[in-house]
């Protein structure tokens, strides 16, 4: 389930629908299951280590994140960590329809000449920026496609 599909429907006939408020502790209750779920998925896709993924959500620890891959983790994640998920499923997203595979899941740990990335890996750069960064690599990868 993605985030706008979880907000409901379009209200408008054919506009977005309304960002989930993040703010909402229901709101994350409810959504926090799809996110564990895709951001689980998403590690195995990309073979992020536990140290990867732990700092990509913004510090969860280790014994959280395996709880969270064993299904046995029932907190609701914070705002913060609802964003990161955000962006990096939409980075995931945006890799799968500009690329094909093995490189749209390989892409984020191949190192990039790109001004954003300064011959880094797109991954360590996210690590390192946090939310700006990992929104910034979003949008680099939909102006790539084309989408902005």
């Amino acid at each position: 389930m993605s985030f706008a599909s979880a907000a409901g429907p379009a209200m408008d006939g054919g506009l977005p629908p309304t960002p989930p408020n993040l703010a909402d502790a229901a709101t994350r209750e409810r959504l926090t299951p799809a996110a564990v779920d895709g951001i689980v998925r998403l590690s195995e896709i990309w073979r992020l280590t536990s140290a990867e993924i732990c700092a990509l959500l913004g510090g969860v620890s280790e014994r959280t994140w395996f709880r969270m891959k064993k299904g046995e983790w029932p907190g609701a994640l914070s705002q913060d960590t609802l964003t990161r998920v955000s962006a990096l499923i939409g980075v995931f997203k945006g890799l799968r329809l500009l690329f094909s595979e093995p490189l749209s899941d390989e892409w984020v740990r191949l190192p990039n000449k790109g001004p954003l990335y300064g011959g880094r890996r797109p991954l360590d750069a996210m690590i390192e920026g946090g939310i700006p960064k990992m929104l910034e690599v979003r949008r680099y990868i939909d102006a790539l496609r084309g989408g902005l």
